[in-house]
Formats: C-alpha cells, sequence, structure tokens
C-alpha cells in the first residue's frame, strides 16, 4: 500500500490522550532541554552567549533570516523580546543592524567582525549536544527519526 492510499485514523482520541504522555509534550520537553544544554556547553567553553542567541546567531550568519521580523517567525518571540536579544547580542559586539539603502523602513541583521569569529565556534556546540541526546541511536535510526519529524512538520503545513 503506497502512502497516499493509506487510511488516515486518529492516533489520538478522547479516551487515550493524556496531557502528561503525548508527542507535543515530548517535543517542547526536548527542545527545552537543548537549548539548556547549549547554554550549558558555551558556558563551559566560556562563550558568552545563551543557546537562544546561539540561534539567532545561526540563523543570521547562515542566511536563513536577516531582519527581526524573520527571526520572530522562526523562534515564535514576540517582537518586544526579539528586540531584547537583538540589542544583547549587538552590545556583546556580536551583530550590528544596518538600515536598508532601498526603503529605509528595513532593518537587516549582519555578524561583525567578532561575531563571524566566534561563528566557526558555534557548530562544535550543535554536535556535541546532539550526539550526547543521540547517544545509543545508529544513523539508520537517526535517519527515520529525522523522517517522523519531517512528517510531522509537513502535517503541520496542512490544514487540520
Amino acid at each position: 500500500m503506497d502512502e497516499e492510499s493509506r487510511v488516515v485514523e486518529a492516533l489520538y482520541t478522547a479516551e487515550n490522550y493524556n496531557p502528561q504522555d503525548n508527542v507535543g509534550l515530548s517535543i517542547a520537553d526536548i527542545s527545552r532541554r537543548l537549548l539548556m544544554a547549549f547554554d550549558d556547553e558555551m558556558t563551559s567553553l566560556a562563550m558568552d552567549i545563551t543557546g537562544a542567541q546561539w540561534v539567532i546567531l545561526m540563523r543570521i550568519a547562515n542566511g536563513c533570516a536577516s531582519t527581526a521580523s524573520e527571526l520572530c517567525r522562526f523562534t515564535r518571540y514576540d517582537t518586544g523580546s526579539m528586540t531584547r536579544m537583538l540589542d544583547r547580542l549587538e552590545e556583546k559586539g556580536l551583530i550590528h543592524r544596518v538600515r536598508s539603502r532601498s526603503d529605509r523602513r528595513v532593518i537587516t541583521l549582519e555578524l561583525t567582525e567578532a561575531g563571524r569569529e566566534l561563528y566557526p565556534l558555534l557548530p562544535p556546540v550543535a554536535i556535541k549536544v546532539l550526539n550526547a541526546y543521540l547517544k545509543g541511536f545508529t544513523r539508520e535510526e537517526l535517519d527515520q527519526f529525522k523522517g517522523f519529524l519531517n512528517r510531522m512538520r509537513a502535517n503541520a503545513g496542512a490544514s487540520l
């Protein structure tokens, strides 16, 4: 039976749903713990940034976001929280804001020289933390797990 011909069944029902034991809660818990592990790892390396700041720097460095509004959409932070986060990164000398020449209303975010120097130290933090969380997984299990998460991500784009 191919994927399109599968019968869609409700995996959670009123009878089996447990607010303390469901996939959404597990994903949120792991996400929170990963950010805390990033914080701990960066503290041990004497990096003066948090896990949340790590995410912002990586998004800017990799060209995935160049404005505060793009970062807000990705992180689900409100504009006030994002402004404070960007202020802290700017105070640390890791980013700067640049007004667009084509549209003065738009302010883009760029890494400073210090931010570009820090960037190569950021991916090893993710590698160490993720490998610790994936201890005991095989490559095949990781690929399958990523496939499940990608399917959930695709389903999130579909209407409920």
